[in-house]
């Protein structure tokens, strides 16, 4: 079994460096692509900020940490927990 940690109260350091490995940015709030846009929640649709991003078991799909984005996720990609 997956084991989950929790990015809530990782530090700030530690999600750069998490997202950098991921192929992405940060300025300091926000995630960004490679070309420096913001990166946008896939079903939101809005800017995911680094102290509020999630990124579940199987996938580098950064989104943000809300129960909107999560259940969708898990909706489209299956119970990965």
């Amino acid at each position: 079994m997956t084991e989950l940690l929790s990015l809530k109260e990782a530090s700030m350091n530690f999600k750069m460096k998490l997202i950098q490995e991921l192929g992405y940015m940060s300025d300091g709030t926000y995630v960004l692509m490679k070309d420096g846009t913001r990166c946008l929640d896939r079903y939101m649709k809005e800017p995911v900020r680094l102290d509020n991003m999630a990124i579940l078991p199987g996938s580098i799909i950064i989104l943000d940490d809300n129960e909107l984005s999560i259940l969708s996720f898990l909706e489209e990609f299956g119970d990965v927990l």
